[in-house]
């Protein structure tokens, strides 16, 4: 079945001097600072951006993060847990659209750096 998450995630394998790794596309995006909205906006999904936000934030405040958005909007309050956090965190959070940011998709997309 295509249709099913862990069919259409590609998986990308890292090679160095220990040997090879392999990572989920959104884990590789991940590790180079790159966070991913590519889905309407709800609790779920904001939870998800929040907690990698969070954890960009905690392992390095110097360095910025790009969020890259491709979402039609969404559940309001959700979204705006997403743009709080963009505001509160020490990196700057810069926002780029991929294909369409409306309704809170435009709302995250403006609060960028």
């Amino acid at each position: 079945m295509l249709d099913r998450p862990e069919n259409i995630i590609p998986y990308v394998v890292e090679r160095d001097p220990r040997g090879e790794r392999t990572y989920d596309i959104y884990s590789l995006l991940l590790k180079e600072r790159i966070v991913f909205l590519g889905t309407g906006i709800n609790d779920q999904v904001a939870n998800a951006i929040i907690a990698q936000l969070l954890f960009l934030d905690r392992e390095d405040p110097e360095r910025d993060i790009n969020l890259y958005i491709n979402s039609p909007g969404g559940v309001i309050t959700a979204g705006l847990a997403i743009y709080d956090t963009m505001q509160l965190i020490r990196p700057d959070v810069s926002t780029i659209c991929v294909g369409m940011a409306a309704s809170m998709g435009t709302v995250l997309l403006s609060g960028g750096a």
